[in-house]
């Protein structure tokens, strides 16, 4: 039988969130502190959601149908993660 290594591998915390539309709550906050990555799949509503975000780790995102105007042009609306 196969022994398990007792070697720890830290895994990386990603943090997901979606639909902000314009409101980040604390709660989301303090939920995503500590996330080493984080990603933000569409619905953003503003550039400082991204902003603050950006706070607390590396942040990908992409644009939801409602991320419109200029700050949402430079938002892909796909991205590949590796």
């Amino acid at each position: 039988m196969a022994r398990i290594s007792e070697a720890y591998i830290p895994m990386p915390r990603v943090g997901l969130i979606s639909d902000t539309h314009g409101l980040l709550r604390p709660e989301a906050t303090a939920f995503l502190r500590g996330s080493d990555f984080i990603v933000h799949a569409g619905d953003i509503g503003h550039a400082d959601v991204l902003n603050e975000l950006a706070t607390l780790a590396p942040v990908t995102a992409v644009r939801g149908n409602n991320d419109k105007g200029p700050w949402a042009e430079a938002i892909s609306e796909t991205e590949v993660l590796s």
